[in-house]
């Protein structure tokens, strides 16, 4: 089912990005240089086909997203970590009381004190 879903996803995008590429192959000029010329001798001056441009933009803009994400939710990490610990130490000492017990005799039965009402059952 999930790979159903996978290509029911990715065949139209795939066939949209592709639509995209071919109406979108006139060159244009990308400077990076707000004051300078469109001078392509210029190295701060790019000519390339619009859906490159465009497809280097989206790439560029996911990445900045998700590294601006991966920081925004360090501290969330840094927590899961310690409780990591936390957990694991308590799993340990869980483990050696657990231990501890079993390896303990049976206590014996405790005795009622003499002159009690109570008296054991035969």
């Amino acid at each position: 089912m999930r790979k159903f879903l996978k290509a029911v996803i990715l065949i139209p995008l795939a066939l949209v990005i592709l639509v995209f590429a071919v109406a979108n192959r006139q060159i244009v000029t990308f400077s990076l240089d707000p004051f300078g010329t469109t001078d392509p001798a210029d190295p701060l001056v790019f000519a390339m086909p619009l859906f490159a441009l465009a497809t280097v933009l989206v790439i560029i803009g996911v990445l900045a997203g998700g590294i601006a994400t991966w920081l925004r939710q360090g501290k969330w990490r840094r927590l899961a970590r310690q409780r990591e610990d936390e957990l694991r130490a308590v799993r340990a000492e869980n483990d050696r009381l657990k231990h501890q017990v079993e390896s303990q005799s049976v206590v014996p039965a405790i005795a009622p004190p003499p002159g009690s009402i109570f008296t054991p059952a035969d």
